[in-house]
């Protein structure tokens, strides 16, 4: 039996300092792809069947810029789970809710405002093209970017701050830096949802299907995977100011492999003094890499 508890070891602990090597190769990779970048980026990763995890700077605190949709769409789901709201109801959309200073096609599509919308075309609005009026007409539905942060803290994610709406941000841009997170945090975040912890299956389906016809971020996670990946994810930026410096190039979703399988990547750039192609292709770049480390690591 003593001989026996020594082998079950020995292989636990081969097999661990394998598993170590697998990731650390793909850590060494991303860390070629950013050291020589004029930008703070944080990553994580996590194959979500396989538990195997990754991050560089991952519990750093980066502006989430639209990144935080995703997380407004959640608060109002559970919302919807709770009975509180339906996603049929119609929401009365004034033509003072109508901005004209900011990104919204559902503006475009309603520019008289007065109208009556489904709140789940108000949410479609807001996490498949990152619509702003749609997503403060979201926040103001169910009371504010606080109840979004405690509800988020409920789901046991510390590493988050939301504080202000898409109007406030436009009229102050150093506000951004209020609406943070973490890379880990928001992984933890996509797993939990992934898992169906967070939300009802049905709300959780729609939210998939609204983050898989993202009609954002085309050169960020999604870029150099093969046509057809199924990748929902919500991207955030914030626009580079008058000396260069970009504040935030974000993207985080799940990616679904060939197999069956997937991975929850997480990646936030800010504080960057590259041209935004540059910070999209970091993004790209390195989901590329957690892409090519997983399908390799299937086909073994």
């Amino acid at each position: 039996m003593k001989n026996l508890c020594i082998f079950i070891v020995i292989v636990f602990v081969t097999v661990a300092s394998t598993l170590n090597a697998q990731i650390d190769s793909l850590r060494v990779k991303i860390t070629q792809l950013i050291e020589h970048k004029n930008a703070e980026v944080g990553v994580s990763i996590i194959g979500i069947e396989t538990g195997d995890t990754l991050s560089i700077y991952g519990n750093k605190r980066f502006p989430m810029q639209s990144v935080y949709k995703l997380h407004i769409a959640m608060a109002v789901l559970q919302e919807v789970d709770n009975g509180q709201l339906s996603l049929n109801q119609e929401v009365y959309v004034k033509e003072n809710d109508l901005l004209t200073d900011t990104w919204s096609p559902l503006r475009n599509e309603f520019p008289e405002g007065n109208v009556n919308i489904p709140l789940c075309k108000i949410i479609s609005y807001t996490v498949s093209s990152s619509d702003n009026i749609g997503c403060d007409i979201l926040l103001a539905l169910i009371g504010g970017p606080q109840i979004v942060e405690g509800y988020i803290k409920s789901l046991g994610i510390q590493e988050i701050s939301i504080t202000s709406s898409e109007a406030e941000m436009h009229k102050n841009r150093l506000l951004q830096f209020d609406n943070w997170t973490s890379p880990n945090a928001a992984n933890q975040l996509l797993k939990l949802f992934f898992d169906y912890k967070t939300l009802s299956i049905s709300s959780s389906d729609f939210l998939w299907k609204c983050m898989t016809e993202s009609t954002t971020g085309f050169n960020r996670i999604r870029s150099q995977l093969p046509y057809n990946t199924i990748v929902a994810h919500k991207t955030g930026s914030s626009g580079t100011t008058d000396i260069g410096v970009t504040a935030a190039t974000n993207d985080i979703g799940i990616v679904s492999l060939p197999n069956g399988s997937h991975f929850a990547i997480s990646i936030f750039i800010t504080n960057s003094t590259e041209s935004e192609s540059t910070n999209e292709k970091i993004i790209a770049d390195i989901s590329k890499a957690a892409w090519d480390y997983f399908t390799e690591k299937q086909a073994k």
